[in-house]
C-alpha cells in the first residue's frame, strides 16, 4: 500500500523540518519583502529541481522535459550536488523569522528537500548499490499511460527517451557496486518487465498513430539495451552482489527523520508500536468473540490467538482471484464512495480513478498503489493498481495470498487506497492553492500514509463492511504496526527472514504469502514502512486536539468540517497541518 512516485533520479526527499517556534512580530514591508523573497527562490528551486529529474517532472504534470532521462552518471551526479549547496545557501539567506507562517513552513520543507538531496548523493548513495533506480520503466510508462496530449506527441516523447536508455544503463554500470542480491534479484525481474513493454507496448501504441517505423529504430536500440542489461546483471552483477540489504542504525536513523518529517525518535517509534500491538490485538478480541459466536454456534474457545485466527479463517473463505480481484475493488469503490457521502465523513471529489491491473515492470515490491495526476497536470485520472500474484508462484501460495486478500480485505484496501484514502486526499492536496507550489511538489509520506491508515480506522467504526471489515481493518492496523517493528529491527538488529515471519504469521496472523512478499519489501526499502504507523498516530493526536478544542469552546465537533481542513493545507507533515489548524 503505497503511493507512487514515478522518478529514475536521486529525488529530494522529504526531511524532518524542525518545529518552529513562536516568532517575534516583524514590520509588514520587512515580511512582505521575506515572502517575495522565498517565493520567487521556491519557484527557482522547483525549476531547477524539475529540470534535474525530468521524470518527477512528467509525473508530476510538468511536460517540458518528457524527452529528457536524469542523468545519473558522475558529471550529473556532480551537477546536482552543486546546484544543492547553492540553493541551500540561498534559502539559508531568506530570515526564518521575518515570514509569514505559510512561508516558514514551506521554507523548511525546502531546507529539508535540499539537505535530503545532499544525503541521498553523499550519504546513503544508493545509486551505488540499487540497480532499481536505474529502470526506464516508469519514464516510458507515464508517457503512454497518461493522456496528457496527443498520443503523436508523446510518442516523439517516448522516441527521444528510448534513445537515451542505452546511455542511462551504461552509467548503472559504472556505478554500481556489490549490490545486495535481492535487490539485483527484483531488478532482473522488474527490467524484463520493461523490456517487454518498450517491444509490445510502445509498438502497439507506435502503431495505433502511423508511427510504427519511426520509432522502431529507437524502440530496437532501447531493446538490445535492456537486454544486454538483464545478461550483464545476471552474468556479471549477480555474482557479485554480496552487499548488506540493512542499511545500518546510523543511515536508518537519518532516513527515517528524512523520510517520516516526525519529531518522535526511533526508540520511541519503536516503543509506542509494541505498546500498540498489544491494544490492537485486545481491540481485535472482542470484535472477534461475536463473530466466533455465531460462525461457530454451541463452540467455545478460550485461547485468543486460536479464537481470532478461527474467525479470520472463516473470513477468507469468500475470496477473490486474479481475474476477479479489479472487478471487486471496482465494486467496492463505488460502495464506498456511498458510504462516504452518505455518512458526511468527508468532502468527495469529482475526479476519476482507474482501477488497474498492476503494470508487469513494477511489481515484485508491493501488492497495491494508488498514483493521482500530479499538481502540475490540467487533466489526467487516479490509477489504483492491484498486483496479481507472481507468474512463478506455486498454486498453494497463491491461495495463501488471496485468503489474506479476501473480499472483506479487499473492501478495506479500497478504503486505503481509493475511498476516502489516497485517491480522495490526493484530490484535496492537488486542489490546494499556495503562493509556492512547494507543498504541492514535495508532498509528505507520512502525512499520506497517515490519513490512509487514518481513513481505514474512520470507515470501520462508522460501520462500514460490518464486523468482518472490522475484523480486517484491525488486522490492517496489526500489520501497520508491526510493519515499523519489522523496519526498525530489520535494518538495526538484524532481525532474520525466519523471525520476521514468525511476528507476522503468529503475530499479526498474516497469510504465508503476504509475510514473504512483506519481507522482500522491507529489505527492498528502508523507513518507507514505518510510515503508516507514525502518520495513523499523529493523525489521530490532531483529531483529539480537535476535538479537546471543540469541547473546551463548547461546540460541536464537526466531523466533515475537520477532515475538509485537514486535507486543505496540501501534503506537508502532519505536524505542520497541526499547527496550521491551530491546534
Amino acid at each position: 500500500m503505497l503511493i507512487r512516485s514515478a522518478s529514475l533520479a536521486l529525488a529530494l526527499v522529504a526531511l524532518n523540518p524542525t518545529a518552529l517556534p513562536a516568532r517575534p512580530a516583524t514590520t509588514a514591508s520587512k515580511r512582505a519583502s521575506a515572502d517575495a523573497r522565498l517565493e520567487a527562490l521556491a519557484k527557482r528551486i522547483i525549476d531547477g529541481y524539475l529540470r534535474l529529474n525530468p521524470e518527477s517532472a512528467t509525473q508530476l504534470g510538468d511536460h517540458r522535459f518528457d524527452g529528457r532521462l536524469s542523468d545519473l552518471g558522475s558529471g550529473g551526479r556532480a551537477k546536482q550536488r552543486a546546484w544543492t549547496k547553492a540553493q541551500r545557501a540561498a534559502l539559508l539567506a531568506i530570515p526564518e523569522t521575518q515570514l509569514s507562517p505559510e512561508n516558514q513552513v514551506d521554507r523548511a520543507i525546502l531546507r529539508d528537500q535540499l539537505d535530503g538531496a545532499l544525503f541521498q548523493l553523499d550519504g546513503l548513495k544508493s545509486w551505488q548499490w540499487n540497480p532499481l533506480a536505474y529502470n526506464p520503466g516508469d519514464a516510458i510508462y507515464g508517457l503512454l499511460s497518461r493522456d496528457f496530449a496527443p498520443l503523436p506527441e508523446r510518442m516523439e516523447s517516448v522516441k527521444a527517451r528510448l534513445l537515451l536508455i542505452p546511455g542511462l544503463l551504461e552509467s548503472a554500470k559504472a556505478n554500481l557496486k556489490n549490490p545486495p542480491r535481492i535487490y539485483t534479484e527484483t531488478a532482473i525481474q522488474q527490467f524484463q518487465g520493461a523490456l517487454a513493454m518498450v517491444r509490445e507496448d510502445v509498438g502497439a501504441s507506435a502503431a495505433q498513430v502511423g508511427m510504427k517505423d519511426e520509432l522502431a529504430p529507437a524502440q530496437d536500440k532501447a531493446a538490445k539495451a535492456l537486454d544486454d542489461f538483464i545478461a550483464w546483471m545476471k552474468s556479471d552483477l549477480l555474482p557479485h552482489s554480496s552487499g548488506d540489504f540493512r542499511v545500518g542504525k546510523e543511515n536508518f536513523r537519518k532516513e527515517l527523520r528524512y523520510t517520516l518529517n516526525s519529531d518522535l525518535s526511533m526508540e520511541e517509534i519503536l516503543k509506542r508500536a509494541e505498546a500498540g500491538l498489544k491494544t490492537t490485538k485486545a481491540e481485535m478480541l472482542e470484535v472477534a468473540k461475536s463473530l466466533f459466536a455465531s460462525y461457530f454456534p454451541g463452540q467455545t474457545e478460550t485461547d485468543p490467538n486460536t479464537l481470532i485466527k478461527a474467525v479470520l479463517d472463516r473470513i477468507a473463505e469468500k475470496r477473490p482471484t486474479n481475474d476477479t480481484i479489479v472487478a471487486l475493488a471496482t465494486s467496492d469503490l463505488k460502495q464506498a464512495a456511498d458510504f462516504v457521502r452518505g455518512h458526511a465523513l468527508v468532502s468527495v471529489p469529482d475526479e476519476p480513478v482507474k482501477i488497474i491491473v498492476m503494470p508487469e515492470f513494477q511489481r515484485g515490491v508491493a501488492v497495491a498503489y494508488c498514483e493521482a495526476p500530479g499538481p502540475l497536470e490540467a487533466h489526467g485520472s487516479t490509477f489504483f493498481a492491484i498486483s496479481p500474484t507472481p507468474a512463478d508462484w506455486r498454486p498453494e501460495r497463491v491461495q495463501s495470498f488471496f485468503r489474506e486478500y479476501n473480499e472483506a480485505m479487499v473492501q478495506d484496501l479500497t478504503v486505503h487506497e481509493a475511498m476516502p484514502g489516497h485517491y480522495l486526499q490526493l484530490a484535496h492536496s492537488n486542489a490546494f492553492k499556495a503562493p509556492t507550489l512547494v507543498r504541492g511538489i514535495f508532498t509528505s509520506g507520512l502525512f499520506a500514509e497517515g490519513w490512509a491508515v487514518y481513513g481505514e480506522q474512520l470507515m470501520a467504526r462508522a460501520g462500514y463492511g460490518g464486523p468482518e471489515v472490522r475484523m480486517e481493518q484491525l488486522k490492517m492496523r496489526l500489520r501497520v504496526i508491526i510493519n515499523a517493528i519489522l523496519d526498525q529491527k530489520i535494518h538495526t538488529r538484524g532481525m532474520t527472514e525466519q523471525q520476521a515471519l514468525d511476528l507476522m504469521e503468529h503475530e499479526g496472523f498474516q497469510e504465508e504469502g503476504e509475510a514473504v512478499g512483506k519481507w522482500r519489501r522491507a529489505c527492498l526499502s528502508s523507513t518507507q514502512l514505518s510510515t503508516y504507523f507514525v502518520g495513523a498516530s499523529e493523525m489521530d493526536d490532531i483529531r483529539a486536539a480537535a476535538e479537546a478544542k471543540a469541547a473546551q469552546d463548547k461546540v460541536a465537533f464537526d466531523q466533515r468540517a475537520f477532515h475538509d481542513r485537514l486535507l486543505s493545507f496540501g501534503s506537508p507533515a502532519p505536524k505542520y497541518a497541526r499547527r496550521l489548524m491551530g491546534l
